[in-house]
């Protein structure tokens, strides 16, 4: 007797044997309850595939669990204790993204994503794991992209202006207050009406000083709501955080977010890893500017609603610390950006230990769900297992019990079906990952690093002129007039060089009437470089942040 014929006939409430994934081989019939479970991912098109689902205590490789790749850019979830797999569920995830030609970007912050680039080593658990969930194990690594923060540590170096980082998102870094972050937006909004380029902190630092002085006391008074005292203590957290070593994070060549939408010759996506160990005991400082990154992205894509596939995932890991202490406006935008960043085409995935370390604004819009376990040894512990249970759809499963029996590498899925519904609940043993489950050694990786196409363009710091350099050549100016009269000079050289970049770029391609026009000299003088109220504040996106030169 076949598989088929041996699988119950279709009565009320039952799930045609058409709609299950088709057994392989001599395996008995599914379960009715997860022949249910496993019909609702039984997809046609393009799909990840997570794992096989585990049934009363069984592990069912017949039926497979797995992710549409069009529901990709709905957003998702990974979570789970310390030690339950995370992880690797990010590598299995990524690898299968980079296979089918989707781009990635991951945040490593531990240092032992670096082996997506090399094979993974074959043994006894990858073997055994692999036959339990009938995968086809090859070892195999993927086109990847190191980068670092300013360049600490090892990676090709990311930085971003003072200007693009915008007052929002660094008044997250820097820990102001409420109206120290308001403050530090009027002064954000003086800069730019009076033309004093940020790029850097000494530029900002400049700034704030300037404003505090005695030949700036009378510009200060003209700025609503601002006072000394708070453009004081705004400038002692400048001093500090560049005291800290910090200041590499900011200045040119800022980093093109665009690069991380490339693909590789053999058509699979380029895996961005951003290598943070460097730096993980700034962890304030990693999960804000991974938020820049993703503002940046949201500047520049064009819309295309629903596609086939994702232009790019990305993975925001320790999510937890992007919403410690957050204000509202900064809550707000990270809502505004996820729910309208999934019309460009990215799927956005945080990466923390419970949902309850997101807010439920932004959690409503993460249709894609992979928890792993949950430790209950404390009344917190507890409190936040009824709390994730809660956030599941209706379940046969006994959620409470099962997240606390879950292995390592397994874990409790949900997502979004290729008509936009979610998924029945499914406890998942997870594949294993293709690529070295570890870092890589430290010198393949330096040789990585360096042999990119990339390294040359942003290895290397450039200190222009900017406001710093204008500040302190106005220094014996006697009053705003002649101040504002050196700004018009640094304006009107920035227009030119504006222009001439542009111009450049014509020779090269020929641009779309929309592209000539918003790509124009003079709309991009008005918009970026001339520094007037209306061209700065015209390009300040949900995060105040600004879009940049491309």
């Amino acid at each position: 007797m076949s598989d088929r014929e041996s699988t119950p006939k279709a009565g009320p409430g039952t799930v045609p044997p058409s709609a299950a994934p088709e057994a392989r081989g001599s395996a008995p019939a599914l379960p009715q309850e997860a022949l249910e479970i496993a019909a609702g991912y039984a997809f046609a098109g393009p799909a990840l595939d997570l794992g096989a689902l585990l049934w009363d205590g069984d592990c069912l490789p017949d039926a497979q669990i797995r992710i549409p790749l069009a529901m990709l850019n709905r957003h998702g979830l990974v979570a789970g204790a310390t030690g339950t797999g995370k992880t690797k569920t990010l590598q299995l995830i990524a690898e299968q993204l980079s296979a089918q030609g989707v781009p990635v970007f991951l945040a490593d912050v531990k240092g032992d994503l670096s082996g997506l680039a090399a094979p993974g080593q074959s043994n006894d658990k990858i073997r055994s794991r692999a036959s339990e969930v009938h995968q086809e194990w090859t070892a195999t690594g993927f086109p990847a992209e190191f980068y670092a923060l300013g360049g600490i540590g090892r990676g090709i170096p990311v930085r971003a202006t003072i200007t693009s980082f915008g007052p929002v998102l660094l008044a997250k870094v820097l820990q102001l207050n409420r109206t120290q972050e308001q403050s530090l937006g009027l002064i954000f909004h003086y800069a730019d009406t009076k033309g004093l380029e940020l790029v850097d902190l000494k530029d900002l630092r400049a700034v704030v000083a300037f404003l505090t002085s005695d030949e700036g006391k009378a510009e200060l008074k003209n700025i609503g709501g601002l006072s000394t005292a708070t453009a004081g203590v705004i400038l002692r957290s400048l001093t500090a955080f560049e005291a800290q070593g910090m200041a590499g994070f900011f200045g040119e060549p800022e980093f093109d977010t665009g690069e991380f939408l490339r693909s590789a010759p053999d058509g699979r996506g380029v895996v961005s890893v951003l290598e943070l160990p460097a730096v993980q005991d700034r962890p304030r400082l990693f999960s804000t500017f991974l938020m820049w990154l993703l503002a940046d992205l949201f500047h520049d894509l064009p819309e295309v609603g629903d596609v086939d596939r994702p232009k790019l995932v990305f993975f925001l890991d320790e999510a937890h610390l992007l919403f410690d202490d957050a204000s509202k406006a900064f809550l707000d935008s990270i809502t505004q950006t996820v729910r309208l960043i999934r019309s460009k085409g990215v799927g956005v995935f945080f990466v923390t230990q419970t949902p309850k370390d997101v807010p439920a604004e932004v959690l409503g819009q993460l249709g894609n769900r992979v928890q792993h376990a949950l430790r209950a040894f404390t009344p917190d512990d507890q409190k936040a297992l009824k709390a994730t249970v809660k956030t599941f759809p209706d379940s046969a499963y006994d959620l409470e019990e099962l997240l606390t029996g879950l292995g390592t590498g397994e874990a409790v899925v949900t997502v979004l079906s290729e008509k936009g519904a979610p998924t029945p609940v499914a406890a998942t043993r997870l594949r294993a990952p293709q690529s070295l489950m570890g870092p890589v050694e430290a010198g393949a990786l330096e040789r990585a690093v360096t042999a990119s196409a990339l390294y040359g363009r942003y290895a290397q710091a450039v200190d222009r002129e900017s406001a710093y350099e204008r500040l302190e050549a106005s220094r014996g100016a006697k009053g705003p007039d002649e101040l504002r009269e050196a700004a018009t000079a640094g304006e009107r050289s920035a227009g030119e060089r504006k222009a001439g970049e542009h111009r450049a770029r014509e020779q090269k391609e020929q641009p779309s009437v929309v592209e000539q026009v918003v790509g124009s000299g003079m709309f991009k003088s008005l918009a970026r470089s001339i520094g007037t109220q209306i061209g700065r504040e015209i390009t300040r996106s949900v995060f105040g942040t600004a879009r940049r030169r491309r």
